[in-house]
């Protein structure tokens, strides 16, 4: 965020390095991706302000103090304006510039400019003023459209110069993706270019002169055809024909004479650089105040004058342009490239993505990088004044800035957003350098486990039991997964947003087997004891505990959204003390007068069926499963998203209830009168329960008592409205209470009850039916977990899920489902072992011990053996006595022992342990055997889940004579990170109504709605987020819909990147993506690009689970029917029957879907003039329709219709056989009709399998259809929208494949099927 804002200074700052997600999109972005006149990523661009938003706003009920500056705001808004820019040495051009960017912004365009790339050092100044970089465009006096700015070359300082040879090494190192796969400064990989040949869009056009069927080569790759059994992974990262990009210079790096002597200072020297051109050239150059030039040092002796010809230039390019003619030809083509590549390729991700695998990436050399290792640069000293970030003060201040209105929310939530991923970003670098051993520790006399260590202003802890602190809790267990526990609490109240109430910033890291927790230190704490400091809550687990009336009145505003109940526990001297939290959670008021809550590990209620308690039962549908069951240790807690679930749940059930009863006294009191009594009853229902939920006064004292009783009933605390909270302190051990036995306390008990019943009585069943209907369609453990927790659903029920899965009725539908488990099992458990395993590991010995697990786990080698790290770097005097530091256990070698056996055998006794599910297994060929699972899939998940990256390489699993890796496919171990992810809440209300309206037919006005919210997203995240690519395959869909095929290519293009980028080249979404983009590529006529798309879509699917999975249907079918439009019908037929089987096992061989599948391999048979075979698929088609719509449904008669042309066709040919058997050469013969599919019957069936329904409706039923809208709308707008002249409409549906939620689109937009 570059914005100079006072409430935020230390934001303010971040100059270059800081550029983050802003500058590196070139002007190219406000181009390409924005039509709405709104700037994509600017500084203040949330000012910009639309009428809707504003009517919205209001709508909203929002009270708004500023009205007029309100209407200020619309009135500046999208008025851009044009100024030309003089630059030294080139013509000077124009620029588009909008009124509420910042100069700086212009900078940052100038420096990503291909002509002006190589100037960092200037100013910009109108009519000889110079500008100020952090001011608006607007506030600047005599700026406007026409305006002439100069740029003009000024003088560099030691900070200046750093930057400008840091900024030359960025453009030299631009296309070398070897910061994608180390994982650093945010880079990741995309490999789409790579499959489009850049050829989307309007480029794609110009291409496509003539006709475009003869020059495509359609044949899929071997490995992915169906049934093929290779799972190469070298195709998971294809390398570029010219994977060596471009070199300009050998050696670019910094002199050994630095710094220069006070006598050269006095001449303006700032810095020496060595470079060694590709001419074999060694140059020595000064950094001097005027810029840079030759002068006459060599490697050992030290001449600081200028060489002749000095060269002297202002920037470092124009000088090495000079002495080497390699340098000035390959650089100016690097950059030619770099400005062709599309933006979201370039710009860094907003949290770091991590890649399992990488190929061999010479490492070469770089100042830069040597330099930023050693100088330990913690924050960017450089770049900000204060050198090192007081990270807590950054996190409170950006949360305390003002909120009343949109522009200000705006720029509050970037803030947040902004500071958010740099404290991730610093929290990583710094748990990783503690386990390395690289940070000093602030109690060394104690034993390791026991260190804590401060760096960069953040506060690091292992996740160990240190002083028994946990010991009622389970240990060490516990301590591993409080940290977790404790990130949810802090997301939850972080998300409640409390003014007042202050949380840490908190980022757990997992790495090399330990976990580490970095939070922000909160001012003041490390001076004083911790009994001094704690005003609430309690340090012992509720032995001793405080409560303060400022932190009950702050946690009060809290407790009805969290749902948490406000109770009293007794202290150690007997005094009942009132909470509104856990007891473990703490207020502590820092020196900054700041009131924080830590320790929010139990924000949620225990989980009792992991939660065995003396003398309390369970409900039966938690016994009947077997619950409660032990758990490792006793900190299992229910997810938010289970708590919400089951307050909506309980208010259906009060609704009922009141209803129900409400309807009966009616009945009592007047029987006469049962005509209007449903009406009367819910409506004074409804009354009573609108307002706030709240009896009302004025409703008669009867009703009153019923809607009191269904309060009682249902559970609610209070009397008068319905309102559901848990007491989190139920059954803690060592909490106790004024009167165990009293009634309250029964009744929350009773609540926690039902809530761990609820679970596995309603979640679970209703995610196995959400499975079976192929509504969630997890692909790998990362979708499976993540469809488990949008159920509140923890992953310890995992085993439970794959119980009923397999005594399901449906099983075979859920085949996917079982698979997925499994591995998800094996994984989980392998890698608990891994993290013991690897803590006895010291650094040296890191690859070779990593092998060694992978051999153990995956191979099918017997007996692989650890090749323990040589002696050769062991000196040959005696050994130094004092031992290494070092965590963990002090054996180093325990873990050379390991054997496959033996990790089978603890994998298998961890499932059952912490799952209770039994592999049974005692090797991976076993257990692949039995399960059906795919040893590339485990290896995928291991390493996702563990952090390792391995060499990208063909590994063969199966040989039984060498072990399938060694220590030189282990290249890097990462951490794994979780951290709290700030939401743009204004931009996902937009999105949701957005969606909302074209679920309701009103495709514009979702449009319109959804684009908005795609602004204010990128107001808040920058250009690259993950929210932001769901937004944009929306959009590309409804422009899909609407007939505008290029823009839906245009933006889903986008969304495939953005994919590829923030989660992964290969994670399910993104293979999703792909699909649709493959789908938009045909409707534009780009065929070969749609296959290769659907292609690398089923090689990722292939390798991240395999073949047999519900989505490879669909895949199938779509690369079938554009094969079958390419005329390669028997490569068509493989991949349509294929599709065929899959619909058949996983929707039921009576299934519609199968019923398609049928249709679509007899339309190929037809062509290949094979009649017998598509009569018969057809035939089983027309019964699944005849059987299932009946036989006045259309589908039965298109397919009855198909039916009699085949037969005819049939017939003809067998007349024309005859013909030719009976007469020989000399037959009449009548030509017959074969013909090959158009490309919009191809298209239609596309639209058909992928869930696009263009269905024309006739007068009556529109006119039905727009009463039913209007009614549904009262507002003007739907009246707006729907014309009634219109005579053909469509009605949409999209089936939600892969999509969450079900969309049924009725369009007015008269749009014509294609």
């Amino acid at each position: 965020m570059v914005s100079k804002t006072d409430e935020t200074s230390p934001v303010a700052g971040d100059t270059r390095e800081g550029k983050e997600l802003e500058n590196d999109i070139g002007r190219e972005t406000y181009d390409c991706a924005h039509s709405s006149g709104m700037p994509l990523v600017n500084g203040d661009g949330g000012h910009d302000h639309s009428e809707a938003e504003n009517h919205k706003e209001r709508e909203d009920g929002e009270t708004r103090a500023d009205d007029g500056n309100e209407q200020e705001v619309i009135v500046i808004q999208d008025t851009g304006f044009t100024v030309k820019i003089h630059v030294p040495g080139i013509e000077p051009f124009d620029l588009q510039v909008s009124p509420q960017e910042m100069v700086q912004e212009i900078h940052q365009v100038l420096m990503d400019r291909e002509d002006t790339c190589h100037r960092t050092c200037f100013s910009l100044q109108l009519d000889g003023n110079v500008l100020d970089n952090f001011s608006e465009l607007k506030s600047i006096e005599g700026l406007q459209e026409g305006s002439n700015l100069k740029v003009v070359e000024e003088p560099y300082t030691v900070r200046e110069a750093r930057i400008h040879v840091r900024h030359i090494r960025d453009l030299l190192k631009s296309l070398d993706p070897s910061d994608s796969y180390n994982g650093v400064d945010c880079n990741s990989l995309s490999f789409l270019s790579m499959f489009t040949e850049g050829d989307l869009g309007e480029t794609g056009k110009r291409k496509r002169k003539g006709s475009e069927l003869e020059q495509i080569d359609c044949t899929p790759p071997e490995h992915i055809l169906p049934g093929s059994k290779e799972r190469p992974l070298l195709f998971l990262q294809p390398q570029t024909k010219d994977a060596k990009p471009l070199q300009c210079l050998k050696v670019l790096t910094m002199s050994g004479w630095n710094p220069p002597p006070g006598n050269r200072k006095m001449h303006g020297d700032l810095m020496y650089l060595y470079v060694v051109t590709m001419e074999d050239r060694h140059v020595s150059i000064t950094a001097s105040t005027r810029g840079f030039y030759v002068n006459q040092s060599t490697a050992y002796s030290f001449n600081p004058k200028p060489a002749n010809p000095s060269f002297l230039s202002h920037s470092l390019v124009e000088l090495l342009s000079q002495i080497s003619p390699i340098f000035k030809k390959n650089f100016a083509t690097l950059q030619k490239k770099r400005v062709q590549r599309h933006p979201f390729e370039r710009i860094a991700t907003p949290f770091q993505v991590y890649s399992w695998t990488a190929p061999t990436v010479e490492h070469a050399m770089d100042c830069v990088r040597a330099e930023d290792a050693y100088t330990s640069r913690l924050g960017y000293e450089e770049h900000i004044p204060g050198q090192t970030r007081d990270w807590n003060e950054e996190l409170q201040t950006t949360r305390e800035l003002p909120r009343k209105n949109l522009p200000e929310r705006l720029l509050r939530e970037r803030a947040i957003f902004k500071v958010h991923s740099d404290f991730a970003a610093a929290a990583t670098r710094g748990a990783m350098a503690v386990i390395d051993g690289n940070v000093m520790a602030i109690n060394p006399g104690e034993e390791t486990k026991m260190q804590m260590f401060i760096w960069n202003n953040i506060f690091f802890s292992l996740g160990f039991d240190v002083r028994d602190h946990y010991k009622d809790f389970g240990g060490d267990n516990a301590a591993y997964v409080a940290p977790t526990n404790d990130l949810n609490g802090v997301r939850a109240y972080n998300a409640v947003d409390v003014e007042g109430l202050y949380t840490l910033g908190t980022v757990v890291v997992d790495y090399r087997g330990y976990r580490v927790t970095a939070q922000s230190i909160i001012p003041g704490i490390l001076e004083r004891e911790q009994e001094q400091s704690v005003i609430y809550g309690s340090i012992d687990f509720g032995k001793t505990v405080v409560s303060h009336p400022k932190y009950l009145e702050l946690l009060e505003k809290t407790a009805r959204p969290l749902k948490i109940q406000k109770h009293n526990v007794l202290n150690d001297k007997n005094d009942e003390v009132e909470l509104c939290s856990s007891v473990e959670c703490k207020g502590i008021i820092g020196n900054d007068s700041r009131h924080y809550i830590l320790d929010l590990l139990r924000t949620f209620p225990p989980d009792l069926n992991f939660l065995p308690v003396e003398g309390e039962e369970l409900p039966e549908e938690c016994s009947k499963m077997g619950f409660p069951k032990e758990h490792r240790h006793r900190l299992s807690c229910l997810r938010q998203e289970l708590i919400e679930a089951f307050v909506e749940h309980r208010y259906l059930v009060f609704m009922k209830l009141a209803a129900l009863q409400l309807m009966q006294q009616k009945a009592n009191k007047q029987e006469k009168d049962c005509a209007t009594l449903t009406e009367n009853g819910s409506s004074c229902l409804t009354e009573a329960v609108q307002n706030n939920k709240t009896v009302s006064e004025d409703v008669d004292p009867k009703s009153k008592e019923v809607i009191l009783n269904a309060y009682k009933a249902v559970g609610s605390v209070s009397n008068t409205s319905f309102d559901i909270r848990f007491n989190p302190d139920i059954f803690s051990p060592g909490v106790r209470f004024h009167d165990p036995n009293c009634e309250e306390l029964q009744k929350q008990k009773q609540l926690l009850k039902d809530a761990a019943a609820f679970l596995v009585s309603c979640q679970i069943p209703s995610l196995i039916k959400d499975c079976v209907d192929h509504t969630v369609l997890p692909m790998d453990g990362a979708t499976l977990a993540e469809a488990m927790h949008q159920r509140g659903i923890n992953i310890r029920y995992l085993a439970k899920i794959e119980e009923l899965v397999s005594k399901s009725l449906a099983r075979q539908q859920l085949d996917h489902i079982y698979k997925l488990g499994v591995t998800e099992l094996i994984t989980r458990s392998a890698k608990h072992i891994f993290k013991i395993y690897l803590q006895g590991v010291e650094l040296s010995g890191l690859s070779v011990a990593i092998s060694h697990f992978l051999n153990c786990f995956l191979s099918s080698f017997p007996n692989p053996i650890a090749h323990l790290p040589t002696d050769e770097l062991v000196s040959k005097k005696k050994r130094n006595k004092r031992k290494p530091r070092h965590l963990g256990n002090t054996d180093n070698t325990a873990w050379a022992s390991t054997t496959p056996q033996e990790l089978w055998k603890n994998i298998s006794n961890e499932t059952r342990s912490y799952f209770s599910f039994s592999i049974d297994c005692d090797s991976v060929d076993q257990a692949v055997e039995k399960y059906g699972l795919q040893k590339i899939s485990l290896l995928r998940e291991i390493c996702v889940k563990s952090g390792i990256q391995i060499l990208l390489k063909e590994y063969n699993f199966d040989s039984r004579h060498r072990p399938t890796f060694t220590e030189e496919d282990i290249l890097n171990i990462f951490p794994v990170v979780k951290h709290v992810n700030p939401k743009a809440s204004d931009a996902f209300h937009f999105f949701q109504s957005g969606q909302a309206k074209v679920q309701q037919g009103f495709l514009k006005e979702g449009c319109e709605l959804i684009n908005e919210a795609l602004n204010l997203f990128n107001n808040v995240y920058g250009a690259m987020h993950v929210e932001i690519c769901a937004c944009l395959r929306l959009l590309a869909r409804l422009n899909y819909i609407m007939g505008d095929y290029n823009e839906a290519l245009s933006n889903q293009q986008k969304a495939v990147l953005m994919s590829e980028r923030a989660l992964g080249v290969d994670h399910p979404n993104t293979i999703q993506e792909y699909m649709h983009l493959a789908l938009y590529c045909f409707a534009n006529g780009q065929l070969s690009t749609a296959l290769k798309l659907l292609y690398r879509s089923r090689y990722l699917l292939l390798l991240v689970y395999g073949e047999d999975h519900p989505e490879m249907a669909l895949l199938d079918s779509n690369i079938g029917l554009v094969l079958h439009g390419v005329m390669e019908y028997d490569l068509a037929l493989r991949f349509l029957e294929n599709a065929l089987a899959i619909n058949g096992k996983y929707h039921g061989a009576k299934s519609l879907k199968v019923a398609l599948s049928h249709h679509l391999v007899a339309r190929v048979y037809e062509s290949k003039a094979e009649f017998r075979s598509a009569l018969q698929h057809e035939k089983d088609g027309y019964t699944i329709y005849k059987n299932q719509l009946g036989d006045n449904h259309e589908k039965t008669k298109e397919s009855s219709e198909y039916l009699k042309y085949l037969t005819q066709q049939a017939v003809a040919l067998q007349r024309t056989m005859n013909e030719i058997y009976k007469n020989g050469s000399n037959a009449s013969i009548l030509p017959l009709k074969f013909t090959a599919p158009t490309m919009a019957s191809v298209l239609e069936q596309l639209n058909v399998i992928n869930g696009i329904l263009f269905i024309p409706l006739s007068q009556k039923d529109l006119e039905n259809l727009k009463a039913e809208v209007q009614r549904r709308q009262q507002l003007q707008e739907a009246v707006k929208s729907v014309e009634p002249e219109e005579s053909t409409d469509e009605k949409v549906t999209e089936p939600p494949h892969g999509e969450k939620s079900q969309t049924t689109v009725e369009s007015s937009t008269g749009q014509a099927s294609a």
